[in-house]
């Protein structure tokens, strides 16, 4: 779960769409504060009778959601889920050999949130964020991610290289992705558990990121294309690492 600095949230999220509603309202961690639904989309879900639901129209929520969110005539009102500290992920996952993604100043929600579902469909324990350089938890996220948001532990900190090497002292093997390495992935995977770093996409990995990752590996894309959206190599990558244990 996921907590904010002063353990308050500085402003309640809107979820929309049938999935990611209903995966907010099956996570015991997060608190739904009001749902807005049409009668009949009200019909398929379980509701707990301590949530305030208003019966409106699809126009309505249409007004209630960024232009053109596919609202599926449902918009939840959450509190954003509590903050996990990153030596509390580690502790819980040191007898496994489940993947950790860590994310330099990528901050489009649509790829944070395509990152949790990958993270979620191959078993990552998280996923690592710098908290300034990167999104808050909202519908789009929430969205993109198809119900990982409630399953896959985000952790926010504030330093990225001391991150790093705490992430070592775990016993991970850093490697980060850049399509300039001379390595590919599969080449320096190896046998230790492993946290794949990547970077924003343009700017890739700062250097102070690269230089607290233990290797730097490359994708085997065809030359013609310059480089793979963030969210698609980190999917790529996850299942390089599941295919190669």
């Amino acid at each position: 779960p996921q907590r904010n600095k002063s353990g308050q949230p500085s402003q309640q999220p809107r979820f929309w769409g049938r999935h990611a509603v209903a995966a907010a309202l099956d996570n015991p961690e997060r608190r739904v504060r009001k749902i807005w639904a049409t009668r009949e989309t009200a019909a398929m879900f379980e509701i707990p009778s301590d949530i305030p639901v208003n019966f409106c129209d699809a126009g309505d929520m249409g007004r209630m959601v960024p232009s053109d969110a596919p609202h599926q005539g449902v918009v939840a009102e959450v509190d954003p889920l509590e903050h996990m500290l990153l030596a509390e992920l580690l502790d819980q996952n040191m007898d496994n050999q489940r993947p950790l993604i860590v994310l330099d100043q990528v901050t489009d929600p649509h790829n944070i949130g395509a990152i949790l579902r990958s993270a979620a469909a191959f078993d990552a324990i998280g996923i690592v964020t710098q908290d300034r350089h990167s999104p808050a938890e909202s519908g789009t996220i929430a969205r993109a991610a198809a119900g990982a948001l409630e399953i896959v532990p985000w952790v926010r900190v504030v330093n990225l290289a001391r991150a790093l090497e705490e992430i070592e002292d775990a016993g991970f093997w850093r490697i980060g992705l850049d399509g300039e390495a001379e390595r590919t992935l599969a080449e320096t995977i190896g046998t230790s558990r492993v946290c794949l770093v990547l970077g924003a996409e343009g700017e890739g990995m700062r250097r102070n990121t690269i230089e607290h990752c233990d290797i730097i590996a490359k994708l085997p894309i065809n030359e013609a294309m310059e480089s793979l959206n963030v969210s698609n190599a980190a999917a790529i990558a996850l299942y390089a690492v599941a295919t190669a244990k």
